[in-house]
């Protein structure tokens, strides 16, 4: 585990306005907001969607940074509450999905009331992995 540097309490604030933007509190089609810092820097933001099926924040945010030719994810946070005010773990299903798409990626997440950045690999062990 390791704390937070400055970026990542940016990265936290970008969420944070995703969510603020797009919180659906009539029919809460959008809940959680997720905003990932590739190893260039660039900030993508994502906020899930609800249908039939359903995609994750995560999910969307790193099909938004894939699609813009990203390959290297650095760290991620994901937001709930109408103002991004909870720091919210992936799901199980994302974390899976993260663990397949950015190994090597940081997630933030509360501990005790305590923010720390915690690898994928920590947030699943002993995973399925289509390489082993």
């Amino acid at each position: 585990m390791e704390d937070l540097t400055k970026k990542d309490l940016e990265l936290i604030e970008k969420a944070s306005e995703a969510i603020i933007k797009n919180y659906d509190k009539i029919n809460y089609n959008h809940t959680v907001a997720v905003a990932m810092r590739c190893k260039g820097g660039k900030i993508y933001t994502g906020v899930n969607v609800y249908s039939l099926h359903g995609a994750c924040a995560e999910i969307i945010a790193i099909g938004s940074a894939i699609t813009d030719g990203e390959r290297e994810f650095e760290c991620l946070v994901a937001v709930g509450g109408e103002n991004g005010e909870k720091i919210l773990p992936p799901c199980g299903n994302c974390r899976q999905f993260i663990l397949d798409y950015a190994p090597n990626c940081k997630v933030i997440i509360d501990i005790e009331n305590k923010l720390k950045k915690i690898t994928v690999k920590e947030l699943l062990p002993f995973a399925y992995s289509a390489t082993n």
